[in-house]
């Protein structure tokens, strides 16, 4: 069986205490709101060290967990992607993914994505994957529906940054629509 956390461009890694400074850049692009989740005040370099190191030193998996992005031609952070919310009597989960500007329109989030829902749906037993992404976000909007996410609703003015209310537009992907254009994972 070939490592499911590796793809041809990334490879999916654990948090490093090491990572700090890349997650410390990586939070530095929130300064422009349209590209942001939310806006939050500055924080520490101590900050930074303390959350990685707390992060690095969880145990793997469980119902909510981070993986750094890297590159596999120089190991380059890339960003991280997110798991979370799994219900794993509905067969649900969430995921998220952030990428550093200099990384984006390269086909890492792509690729980072799809190896979580390969993960999610072929050794967790999820079904389904849902996003929620803010109307105005249109590089994650095209992403997943790339992916193959449909559009599943919206939560008028729902969330509330940078001075206004905001859409959440809410994506999801069934396991049986991952495996329409993915191969499934073989032991041999």
């Amino acid at each position: 069986m070939s490592d499911m956390w590796i793809g041809e461009k990334v490879r999916l890694r654990g948090v490093e205490a090491e990572d700090w400074q890349s997650f410390r850049d990586l939070a530095r692009h929130t300064i422009d709101v349209r590209n942001a989740d939310l806006v939050e005040p500055p924080r520490s370099e101590e900050s930074f060290r303390a959350w990685t190191a707390e992060r690095a030193g969880r145990t793997p998996g469980g119902d909510a967990f981070r993986l750094v992005i890297e590159t596999l031609a120089d190991r380059a952070f890339v960003g991280s992607v997110t798991v979370g919310e799994v219900d794993s009597r509905a067969g649900r989960f969430k995921t998220g993914i952030e990428i550093a500007p200099e990384h984006r329109r390269k086909g890492y989030a792509v690729e980072a994505t799809e190896l979580i829902l390969t993960y999610m749906f072929a050794e967790q037993r999820c079904n389904k994957c849902e996003v929620e992404v803010y109307e105005f976000n249109d590089a994650s909007l095209a992403l997943y529906r790339r992916l193959g996410f449909l559009e599943e609703g919206r939560l008028r003015q729902h969330e509330f940054f940078a001075g206004a209310y905001h859409d959440v537009v809410l994506l999801g992907i069934t396991a049986a629509d991952h495996w329409a254009t993915h191969e499934t994972p073989s032991v041999r």
